[in-house]
């Protein structure tokens, strides 16, 4: 099993043809409502968790920024991985912890899309994050709401996780590691789509499907060439079956094997 985790889709969580990625202006979601919205995506799961507002225990946190721009911290939260995982490979343990910092990015950005109709604004500036003694990073947001950016949520939640993070992160991880853009790119889009098949789980009711977002944000590149959909997204077959052109080497960790979307995987 690959990090992180997920559960199959339900069949009864699947759109309509007609279904259509959701913009800010679509439906409720005033600032009232959005302002509970952290409560609300935490509860879907641990990938899903970000707390707002002031906190006490705040020490340990830094801006993403650093992460991009501060080859130390990147340094050790890539050992810290490989502890974790018990290898000393440091590629395999960049590649995971990218894989599992843009599942945790996708989560939020797309569980608050299907709860409210609205993108968060998860630019690296507001959001800070910190490695815990255990399980995925904590994501902490000091002020919320954290705005929305424009009207097109696809076209804004691909600006913010993969222009203003995943972008910087995978030159850090190319340039300190040796990662290609082709694993990272299949990282991004198989993360991206390990979130939605979580939310069409445990929130089959959602107001606003995830995966004509999804859909939307694999077909602009780098996600459109990272893989292929074997299903349409908005069909009643299976709507996530993914392939990709790409592994995110983690089944040299022992006693692992291959991912089920990998390019290594034989199809079944």
């Amino acid at each position: 099993m690959c990090p992180p985790p997920t559960p199959p889709p339900p069949p009864a969580a699947r759109p309509g043809a007609g279904d259509a990625p959701p913009t800010s202006a679509d439906g409720p979601g005033g600032d009232g409502a959005f302002a509970g919205t952290p409560a609300r995506v935490a509860a879907v799961g641990p990938y899903f968790a970000v707390s707002s507002g002031p906190r006490a225990d705040a020490a340990g946190f830094r801006p993403f920024t650093a992460l991009h721009h501060d080859p130390a911290p990147l340094a050790a939260y890539v050992a810290e991985t490989g502890r974790r995982l018990g290898t000393d490979q440091r590629r395999v343990a960049a590649s995971t912890l990218h894989i599992g910092t843009a599942a945790r990015l996708w989560s939020v950005a797309l569980a608050t899309a299907a709860l409210t109709g609205r993108a968060v604004d998860l630019t690296p500036e507001r959001l800070w994050w910190r490695t815990p003694p255990s399980g995925p990073i904590e994501l902490w947001l000091p002020e919320w709401p954290a705005g929305t950016t424009g009207e097109d949520v696809p076209g804004a939640l691909y600006e913010t996780v993969v222009v203003r993070h995943l972008g910087p992160l995978d030159e850090a991880l190319r340039r300190d590691f040796g990662l290609s853009p082709r694993i990272l790119h299949g990282n991004s889009a198989s993360a991206l789509l390990g979130a939605v098949r979580v939310l069409l789980a445990r929130v089959p009711d959602a107001p606003w499907s995830p995966l004509p977002v999804a859909a939307a944000l694999l077909a602009r590149e780098p996600l459109a060439s990272a893989g292929v959909l074997t299903a349409d997204p908005r069909g009643a077959d299976d709507p996530l079956g993914y392939r990709r052109n790409s592994c995110c080497l983690y089944y040299r960790v022992r006693d692992n094997g291959y991912c089920g979307d990998c390019i290594l995987a034989r199809p079944r």
